[in-house]
């Protein structure tokens, strides 16, 4: 199984394109379903932080889950079942990494599925595909 992942957080220059890339393969355009969330960490100087999901073995987010409608991926990961989902925002909280995002408009969270489709858009080389379980 492969994971999406951040190889090289310093060569991040805050461009966004992998969260517009994110959101894109919903077929929308702007920054609202990406998966993926850049933030700077103090301005240029101090540079960003990329945060994408990080395929946890055991996801917290989906252990709290009441419906069970984040589903373990195999490999690491969640999948969501959106019909299941009562958008309580559990998931949202057990995240460690604050790596799920919430879709305001279905009152649900956005997860990434590690499908890889932002990679291909960091012109500086800071996120690509893993093996994972390494």
């Amino acid at each position: 199984m492969k994971r999406l992942a951040v190889l090289d957080p310093d060569r991040c220059t805050g461009c966004q394109l992998c969260m517009f890339a994110c959101n894109r393969r919903f077929g929308g355009g702007g920054l609202s379903y990406s998966a993926i969330m850049v933030r700077s960490s103090g301005g240029v100087e101090r540079g960003f932080v990329v945060v994408v999901c990080r395929a946890c073995p055991d996801p917290p987010c989906a252990k709290v889950c009441p419906t069970d409608a984040l589903v373990p991926r195999k490999g690491g990961g969640v999948m969501l079942n959106p019909n299941k989902c009562i958008g309580c925002g559990m998931c949202l909280e057990a995240c460690p990494f604050r790596a799920i995002q919430w879709d305001e408009h279905t009152n649900k969270p956005i997860v990434c599925v590690h499908c890889g489709y932002c990679v291909d858009y960091c012109p500086h080389g800071v996120l690509g595909m893993e093996e994972w379980p390494k």
